[in-house]
Parts: structure tokens; C-alpha cells; sequence
């Protein structure tokens, strides 16, 4: 497929479709945008995107999804594209006190060419996400390749051995690591959006001391098989400049760049330089 026509399935299916929800979160559109709001009130934030435009008047529908989220006290994502109208969008934002973070390339392509076989390093395993403890030490790995973005570790390890919540079908989680007790060395996830043809991949992390071996790659390919076998056909990744080479050597497609701008609301009685 030509990056024209990737990008246009990916306009109709996802961005003015099904979107990029699941079971921990609720979609809805008001307005010219459409809300995707965290379902879980430990973990509370939103996110917005415009893929049909701002109308007539874009500082207002701007100002108005600043100030209702801030008013609720939730973190607000605006999530926007290159293509994006209007053209300023990003200026605008900037003026409405959102923070611009780091562009990353929107890279779509077909699921197939993920999906070939990757030779591990000795020892090595790839498996699910599964326990309490799973979980703590890929945040330790995000804790570590982030540097905070993805929230503290939880350092209580009295319910490690605990099976998580019922999994969510439509998504996966993998770690790559040498032993349950010790540090994950690759870790990343894959979801499907129902009623489309897609298979997102996110959170692809690769602990420093391990690039370049495979890993990555490697949870690409398990990702890719999983997703076929349930059906969709395409991949999409937010690909950071890291991954993006690798992902291109593969046959996926920059067709755009995606760009989040941030809005923490200040919290009642903090210092707003500390907020």
C-alpha cells in the first residue's frame, strides 16, 4: 500500500472511526473533538484529538477543552498530526499554555512484514505480562529508559506473585527477560482496535545495556503474529527516533508526525512552578 493510502485507512478507521480506546478508558466526540478520558481513578488523565478541524473559532474549542479538564483536575493530552487543521494548531496551543513534547514519526504499514522470525540471545525468553510483579519490573525498565515518563515504580512487592486482573482481549503485553527475578530487558505491548484493520504497537522499550541485539525487533515479530492470527492486517507505531530506522529496514512508512502537547492543571494551593 502507498503511504497515501495507509494514511487515509488510517484517517477514516481510526481517527473519524473506532479510535484508539480500550477497557481502561471511554471515547466520546463533543464537539469538534473527540474526548478519550482514563477509566481508572488511581491513574486519571485525558487526551484530545481534532482529525476534522477546529471550525471557525479554534482558540475557543481549545480554551473550552483546557478549562474543563482543568477543572476536573485531570492531565490533558492534545494529540496532534502534521496534517492537522488548522496549520497553527500547535502555535495555538502553545499560547493556550499547553507545553509541546517530543515529535515522533506515525508509521503504518502492512502487519505481514513484522512478522518474520527473530533468532534471541542466549537465554533469553520472550512471554506475557502476567503477575503483579511482571508489571512492577517493566515500569522499572520505563522507569529507567524514560526517565520518569511513565510513573514511579512501585517498590511494594508483598503482591508480586499475584495474577493480574482479567486481560483485555484485544491487547497484549510481552517482556523479554534471562530470569523471573531480574531486570526486563525489553518490553512492549500491541492492541487491536475492533471494527478496523489495525494493530497498534506502543511502549517498545529496550533496556540500554541490550540495544542492538534483537530484542526489539523481536516483540515486534511476537506482536505481529498474535495480531494476524486475530485478524488485522496493518500496524501503526508512534515510532521515536530510535525505533524509526529499524522500523523503516522492516517496510513500515513515516506518513506523517504525530506531536503531543501537555496541560497539567495547577493543584489547589501548589506552587504553579512546582505544578
Amino acid at each position: 500500500m502507498t503511504p497515501e493510502h495507509l494514511l487515509a485507512a488510517f484517517q477514516e478507521q481510526i481517527r473519524l472511526g473506532a479510535g484508539e480506546g480500550s477497557t481502561r478508558s471511554t471515547r466520546e466526540r463533543v464537539g469538534h473533538v473527540f474526548r478519550v478520558i482514563s477509566s481508572d481513578p488511581d491513574d486519571p488523565w485525558a487526551m484530545v484529538d481534532c482529525p476534522a478541524g477546529l471550525g471557525p473559532d479554534p482558540d475557543a474549542v481549545i480554551a473550552g477543552e483546557r478549562d474543563h479538564f482543568a477543572s476536573l483536575g485531570i492531565p490533558l493530552e492534545w494529540k496532534t498530526y502534521s496534517y492537522d487543521v488548522p496549520a497553527d494548531l500547535g502555535e495555538r496551543l502553545t499560547r493556550a499554555g499547553f507545553v509541546k513534547e517530543a515529535d515522533e514519526a506515525l508509521m503504518l504499514g502492512e502487519l505481514p512484514v513484522l512478522a518474520a522470525d527473530v533468532v534471541l540471545p542466549a537465554g533469553v525468553t520472550i512471554r506475557e505480562v502476567a503477575t503483579h510483579g511482571d508489571a512492577r519490573r517493566v515500569k522499572q525498565l520505563y522507569e529507567l529508559v524514560w526517565s520518569g515518563a511513565w510513573g514511579r515504580a512501585d517498590t511494594d512487592t508483598s503482591r508480586d506473585d499475584e495474577l493480574l486482573d482479567a486481560a483485555d482481549p484485544n491487547e497484549l503485553s510481552l517482556l523479554a527477560e534471562e530470569s523471573a527475578d531480574g531486570p526486563v530487558r525489553c518490553a512492549a505491548r500491541v492492541s487491536l482496535t475492533p471494527g478496523t484493520n489495525f494493530a497498534g504497537m506502543w511502549g517498545g522499550s529496550t533496556h540500554p545495556d541490550w540495544r542492538r541485539k534483537g530484542l526489539f525487533r523481536a516483540l515486534l515479530a511476537t506482536r505481529a503474529r498474535w495480531a494476524l492470527e486475530r485478524g488485522a492486517t496493518l500496524a501503526r507505531v508512534d515510532a521515536s527516533p530510535d525505533s524509526e530506522p529499524i522500523l523503516t529496514d522492516l517496510g513500515l512508512q513515516r506518513v506523517a508526525t504525530t506531536t503531543p502537547y501537555k496541560f497539567v492543571p495547577e493543584r489547589d494551593g501548589a506552587d504553579p512552578g512546582t505544578s
